[in-house]
């Protein structure tokens, strides 16, 4: 097993190329084709569900190997925020319902495509106070919320009428523009790095495992999700051979989070609860043991991939790598050097064969050959005859209430 070159300058390219293409949730199949070509280009097979779902295989390529290991999957996903059309206005103006869970805040002010039936028109989501040579300061005074946005479409609408001509109506997609800036120094800003990012990061560690032909002790599912933004993501696309789950997705950083956009950041639980013992733990020596900088964190507001598979019943391991953010859900900013660190990671992952030998059963029938999670010293401290409660509770009285001071 060794650390595999990843190939920048495709990472960088993957990453643009996905950005460039709209995948709100729900209006996905552009970048499903997307996907397929690219997948096509490295030689990996792969399968789709009716929605568009695409899981990819990298198999095993060990014979010895092939009738015990179980499988794992990397799950990362590709529709984005968006929103949708909820109403058209007596103006022409069009009130808008996010998809995904997204602040009114960082959609004001953003340049957009709406989707028809037939058609596409650019256009600007604006507050409803929107000149302060008309509303002075009462523009700021205004609430956020989306009730409070309306979107502009660049034509010569100035009734519902006009845009109704112009086919628009309720339920029509808008996507919202990435508009990445890459720097020199490697810093990205884009909207949408969550979660493109983390899926070009896959795509190079796929395509280094592909290029350096290095020994795959299991299959590795390779899953791109359509829906993970608004709830069900990969809940319906976890084979029953899978044993472990990696979700890779966006790192929020801020004040009181341990993600950085230096590193891999694997948090240790989200909003699902905490992920497996045995394989966090065994990425983070992954880390230690070849060279990557990663960094540990708890996720406080997070849903993944991950935690919708344990959710739709699927008997998984789970664990999280992710690219550090600025911004989430916003106009976010990592760092290229934190992708390399994953895809790097998840070359290693792939190589490594199951966390547990005693994965390759679905079911045991004693505990003998069940995991530890604490080392053996630590058992049997737990083992250890335990002081009699009297004796506690008088020390603990003991302690409340000592000796006066000399």
């Amino acid at each position: 097993m060794r650390k595999l070159p990843i190939d920048h300058a495709y990472l960088r390219g993957v990453l643009l190329e996905l950005l460039a293409i709209p995948s709100p949730a729900g209006l996905t199949d552009s970048i499903v084709h997307y996907m397929g070509r690219q997948l096509d280009s490295l030689g990996i097979a792969y399968e789709l569900t009716r929605r568009g779902t695409i899981r990819a295989v990298l198999r095993r390529n060990l014979p010895e190997r092939r009738k015990s290991s179980p499988a794992c999957a990397l799950v990362s996903h590709l529709d984005t925020l968006g929103a949708m059309v909820r109403e058209i206005k007596p103006n022409g103006r069009l009130a808008l319902q996010p998809v995904g869970t997204w602040s009114s805040r960082w959609a004001e002010g953003g340049r957009v495509t709406l989707f028809t039936e037939n058609g596409r028109y650019r256009g600007s989501v604006l507050p409803l106070l929107a000149s302060g040579h008309v509303y002075n300061e009462a523009i700021d005074t205004q609430p956020v919320n989306w009730d409070q946005l309306e979107l502009r479409i660049d034509e010569d609408i100035a009734s519902a009428e006009d845009a109704r001509r112009l086919n628009i109506q309720i339920g029509d997609f808008v996507a919202f523009d990435a508009n990445p800036e890459l720097l020199e120094n490697g810093y990205i800003v884009s909207r949408h790095l969550d979660d493109k990012a983390g899926v070009a990061a896959v795509l190079a560690a796929a395509k280094a495992i592909v290029d350096a032909g290095v020994p795959v002790p299991m299959d590795c599912h390779i899953v791109f999700t359509l829906t993970e933004e608004v709830g069900s993501g990969a809940r319906a696309v976890i084979e029953s051979d899978v044993s472990e789950v990696i979700g890779i997705d966006i790192g929020p950083v801020a004040a009181g989070q341990g993600a950085k956009e230096k590193g891999v950041t694997i948090p240790l639980m989200d909003s699902a609860g905490p992920h497996d013992y045995h394989l966090t733990r065994r990425l983070m020596k992954l880390c230690g043991d070849h060279g990557i900088p990663f960094n540990r964190d708890v996720f406080r507001f997070y849903h993944s991939d991950a935690g919708a598979a344990v959710s739709a019943g699927h008997d998984v391991r789970t664990a999280l790598l992710c690219f550090g953010a600025d911004a989430s859900h916003g106009y976010e900013r990592t760092n290229l050097s934190v992708l390399v660190n994953l895809a790097e990671l998840l070359t290693l992952y792939i190589q490594s064969g199951p966390t547990l030998p005693e994965d390759r059963h679905e079911r045991l029938d004693s505990v003998e050959r069940f995991s530890h999670q604490l080392d053996a010293g630590q058992l049997q401290r737990v083992d250890a005859p335990q002081p009699d409660p009297s004796e506690l509770v008088q020390g603990r009285e003991q302690e409340a209430d000592p000796e006066p001071s000399e």
